[in-house]
């Protein structure tokens, strides 16, 4: 186990090293940041002397040592245009992040995976179909038109919900059911794929066959051979909620990470954009090791090596 953990680590490091080199060369192919921070009738020596403090007189491959060592220091560098510290920055939206992304596995995990064990146990009847009906219906719709749908009736005619803002938990239901409804469909599928394998196993008509109630077959024994899918599926949806969250935050104005990005992206606030995406691409990665840990924990048959026994 140590030796497999290590091994990817190394793995991730390499892949957050390729992630880093990308965004920091793609970023300055954009234009001249500089630009856009001084007014309109600056002269071309204030340009310069901005362009001095910025450290972008620098050639370009000093630019990047600097970058690479401040972030052996933990240091994500100074926003152009807040002049605060670019970890403080994010620090102070990543927990409206966050808690919308949690909220949103919840409603993905809460609904999905029940829905997809019902129709899978209940396959032919009459439910089966209207479940998978709200499933495809769940897929087709984008994130910004559930949450449009959502606003007009709860905020605009019922008057129920706020439509946007962070204030208390009731400001977090429409943003986190818009979010997780995508994923609720991507859960309620793989579950039902997951179920209908395992329904034809001997174990189930073992179980059948001593007289066990298909609800006692599928919680004590079912349900824990279907989670490994379930488990693979998380792993890479939370990192979708994470990313997906920045339309969800634009539309509902919630202070998180993915309105603090559209902001950065349109003022070319390179550090803090810099900063978003590294925290992103590490968070994707720490997931993907999580979940190849869990495989084994779940199913002990599956060995780290990726090979069945």
């Amino acid at each position: 186990m140590p030796a497999f953990i290590a091994k990817r680590l190394l793995q991730a490091l390499v892949a957050l090293f390729g992630v880093v080199t990308l965004v920091f060369f793609l970023q300055r192919l954009t234009g001249d940041p500089v630009l856009l921070l001084v007014p309109p009738d600056a002269s071309r020596a204030d340009i310069d002397i901005m362009r001095a403090a910025l450290g972008f007189d620098q050639p370009l491959y000093l630019q990047y040592l600097r970058f690479l060592a401040g972030l052996l220091r933990f240091d994500l560098g100074q926003s152009y245009v807040q002049h605060m510290p670019v970890l403080d920055i994010i620090g102070s939206r990543l927990p409206y992040t966050l808690s919308l992304a949690s909220g949103a596995l919840v409603v993905a995990l809460g609904l999905g995976v029940p829905i997809g064990v019902l129709i899978a146990v209940r396959r032919h009847s009459w439910e089966s179909r209207w479940l998978m009906s709200f499933v495809l219906i769940g897929q087709s719709m984008p994130t910004f038109w559930t949450s449009i749908l959502l606003i007009m009736l709860f905020g605009v005619v019922l008057r129920w919900l706020p439509t946007s803002g962070a204030s208390g938990m009731i400001s977090l239901l429409m943003p986190a059911f818009a979010l997780g409804f995508l994923s609720m469909a991507t859960f309620a599928r793989v579950a039902r794929t997951a179920v209908l394998d395992e329904l034809e196993k001997d174990y189930v008509r073992t179980g059948h066959a001593k007289g066990l109630s298909m609800a006692r077959i599928v919680i004590r024994h079912l349900l824990r051979n279907a989670a490994v899918p379930l488990v693979t599926i998380s792993a890479l949806e939370i990192a979708n909620l994470l990313t997906g969250a920045i339309i969800i935050e634009t539309v509902f104005a919630w202070p998180g990470l993915g309105q603090l990005t559209i902001q950065a992206i349109s003022a070319r606030d390179f550090p803090i954009v810099q900063g978003v995406v590294l925290i992103g691409a590490a968070a994707a990665i720490l997931l993907n090791l999580l979940a190849d840990v869990l495989y084994s924990v779940i199913d002990p048959r599956i060995r780290l090596s990726g090979r069945q026994v």
